[in-house]
């Protein structure tokens, strides 16, 4: 038994919600968003019907592209809620690394990229990210 270590249960919690929080995105992106949002259209500088006359098949590709996007979010949520309730158990000590780099490549970027494009959910988006970082710092704190 570790003396002095702490279970790592906030940051269980943490990533266990993190990636509670990809499955449903990742379940909104396949079966309800649409294929663009008015962000998007202002994003682009185009209507609706523009776009739709220019690319007339671009709601059935986005369609597609949202639903493997969609399925890829939800499968890095399952393995952060996997990693959260497993490799801690075992106190691997890559664990903090996979689960920063996991981090930033999934939720970090999407707050990224939500910035630039100026999103109107940017700051939403950014609650993900900024609770990754918290479960990290918690991690850090909890193995020592």
């Amino acid at each position: 038994m570790n003396v002095g270590r702490r279970r790592p249960f906030v940051s269980t919690c943490i990533f266990t919600a993190c990636g509670i929080w990809l499955i449903g995105l990742g379940l909104y992106f396949v079966f309800l968003r649409p294929p663009l949002l008015p962000e998007d259209f202002r994003y682009i500088g185009a209507s609706q019907g523009e776009v739709q006359a220019a690319v007339p098949g671009l709601d059935r590709w986005l369609r597609r592209v949202f639903t493997v996007m969609g399925t890829f979010m939800t499968g890095a949520g399952v393995l952060t809620i996997f990693m959260a309730m497993n490799a801690y158990a075992r106190r691997q000590k890559w664990t903090w690394t996979v689960l920063a780099l996991a981090g930033l490549l999934t939720v970090g970027t999407m707050s990224f990229t939500n910035f630039q494009i100026n999103s109107d959910f940017k700051w939403l988006l950014l609650v993900p990210a900024l609770l990754w970082v918290m479960g990290l710092a918690f991690l850090r704190d909890e193995t020592g």
